[in-house]
């Protein structure tokens, strides 16, 4: 690969972490309830993949005993969404985005849980300073307590279907993982309304603005940034992807004090707290890069 071809994947890459970013953006603009926010946004991301799949003319078919697999992480990856946008909705983006990257501390734990290998003394150093940038952001923002922990719980589920995917994407194709997985988000979210609410209570009429963001949320936020994600992982290590999209936080909280101003300043002790789990997660990589590197020679 030649330096300007690198650089150019190296600049879509940025991109396609900006592009998430943004989510955050569209999930606070957009009007009607989490859960519904995330039956749309599912709705038109498998309908994306889908129309992909067929241009590419990938094969559909995945092994029966990995369907189940796929189900439950679709499901997953669901309530993950649905946690995500609560957070933001009873609290703001930066609080949402904030705490989210205290997945790095959850992914440490079920790793090493799920695929049945010690956990590194590097992982556990990191989790305490994660746990205690989480401390402080409490301190400090009690009126968003429910946005912290909302966004907490999403971290968590957040690792805990990446970890899953990991393992399923080494067997499968990822664009065609993504695709049941998003059919069994939306038909989980669809059985969930049903049942946990009257018909009329179910908020699925939109606005023009309403309808414009969610198409821009599950085509470009979702189908496009998973499947050109994957495309840059065939150019790009997937030391430099990981490190890349750490910036997702930085890039929404940027993009949120811009976009909306004062409901987005936070206190001194946000920044603190943020600042530490945002320099765990861009040091973590590459301390254990340095310390493996260092072991091996």
């Amino acid at each position: 690969m030649s330096f300007t071809t690198k650089y150019q994947n190296i600049f879509k890459l940025h991109f396609i972490v900006f592009i998430l970013g943004f989510t955050a953006i569209l999930g606070k603009l957009i009007e009607i309830p989490a859960i519904e926010l995330v039956w749309y946004r599912m709705m038109f991301a498998f309908i994306a993949v889908f129309f992909f799949l067929k241009f590419r003319s990938i094969n559909f078919a995945v092994p029966r005993k990995e369907l189940l697999k796929i189900v439950a992480t679709g499901l997953i990856v669901a309530a993950h969404w649905i946690f995500f946008f609560h957070s933001i909705k009873v609290s703001n983006v930066s609080v949402a985005l904030g705490c989210l990257s205290s997945g790095t501390l959850f992914a440490s734990i079920l790793e090493p849980l799920i695929e049945r290998r010690k956990i590194s003394w590097l992982e556990i150093v990191i989790g305490i300073i994660i746990i205690f940038a989480i401390y402080i952001i409490f301190q400090f923002e009690m009126r968003y307590y429910l946005g912290i922990i909302f966004s907490i719980i999403c971290a968590f589920l957040s690792s805990l279907f990446t970890v899953i995917n990991k393992n399923l994407t080494a067997r499968n194709n990822a664009n065609v993982i993504t695709f049941y997985e998003m059919i069994a988000g939306f038909a989980g979210v669809s059985i969930y309304m049903l049942l946990s609410k009257n018909i009329s209570e179910i908020q699925l009429t939109l606005t023009w603005n309403d309808f414009i963001f969610l198409a821009l949320l599950g085509t470009v936020c979702t189908a496009y940034a998973f499947v050109a994600t994957v495309d840059i992982m065939k150019q790009l290590s997937a030391y430099t992807i990981v490190l890349s999209i750490n910036l997702e936080p930085v890039y929404g909280i940027l993009l949120a004090f811009f976009i909306f101003g004062k409901s987005e300043r936070m206190t001194p002790g946000f920044y603190t707290g943020a600042l530490i789990l945002l320099a765990c997660v861009f040091l973590y990589p590459i301390i254990k890069r340095k310390y493996f590197s260092n072991k091996n020679n």
